[in-house]
């Protein structure tokens, strides 16, 4: 029987006024990346171009007027932070949850010393979130670490997509990888189509919103991709 006009009908969403921002940036180049080189959790830092990427990109985001940043304590994300930090006159928390995945046997080598030792493994990894190097994570684990880093912040930032500042946005800077594990895991893609979600370039960002919703009578968080793999010129 179809609902008429008067029905309640349960099922269907209906929006509240509370959206989260988040914005999940990428560090500046490395000399690492300029030469293929496959960093993982090995503790790099920026290079020159890395560091004028990040001062450009700080600058953007420093519009958004941020609610908080937290960073990876790898330095070449630390840093990439502080250069928001400085602009916007916040204290950047450093959580080692947001660190890069952890490549095990392949951090240090190059792509072409990746290929020459394990032909084919590289798409392999690149296709399938579940499948990890030798020694090191997949996506799905990566999730599984860097998650919570969303969760604990919703429970400390009541604040977060209200008050006066609805519009502030949370900034998580972090690594490529772990970012797209992160972005699929929040928007509850299926694990085969993790893959889906090309790679970003240095110092550029995703943006989702947590959109607050009442479904089946229960206050539920959905999240929705606005940007992927925003960024400015150096």
């Amino acid at each position: 029987m179809r609902a008429g006009p008067d029905t309640h009908d349960t099922s269907v969403e209906r929006l509240t006024p509370v959206v989260r921002r988040l914005l999940l940036w990428r560090h500046g180049e490395t000399d690492y990346n300029a030469a293929s080189r496959m960093q993982g959790q090995l503790d790099t830092d920026l290079s020159e171009r890395g560091r004028r990427q990040a001062a450009a990109a700080a600058a953007a985001l420093a519009e958004r007027d941020p609610l908080l940043i937290r960073s990876s304590d790898l330095r070449r994300a630390a840093e990439t932070a502080d250069r928001l930090a400085e602009l916007t006159d916040l204290d950047v928390a450093r959580d080692p949850r947001l660190r890069e995945t952890n490549l095990g046997q392949w951090q240090g080598l190059t792509h072409t010393e990746v290929d020459a030792i394990a032909p084919g493994a590289r798409r392999v990894w690149r296709d399938d979130a579940t499948w990890a190097p030798p020694e090191g994570e997949s996506r799905v684990d990566v999730a599984a670490r860097i998650t919570p880093v969303v969760h604990d912040l919703l429970a400390e930032l009541p604040e977060w997509g209200t008050g006066e500042r609805p519009e502030a946005p949370v900034v998580l800077v972090a690594h490529g990888g772990c970012i797209a594990a992160l972005t699929a895991s929040l928007l509850g893609l299926p694990v085969p189509n993790w893959p889906a979600l090309g790679g970003l370039a240095n110092c550029g960002w995703v943006q989702l919103s947590g959109h607050q919703i009442e479904l089946d009578g229960e206050d539920v968080l959905r999240w929705r991709l606005d940007v992927w793999n925003s960024g400015v010129e150096e």
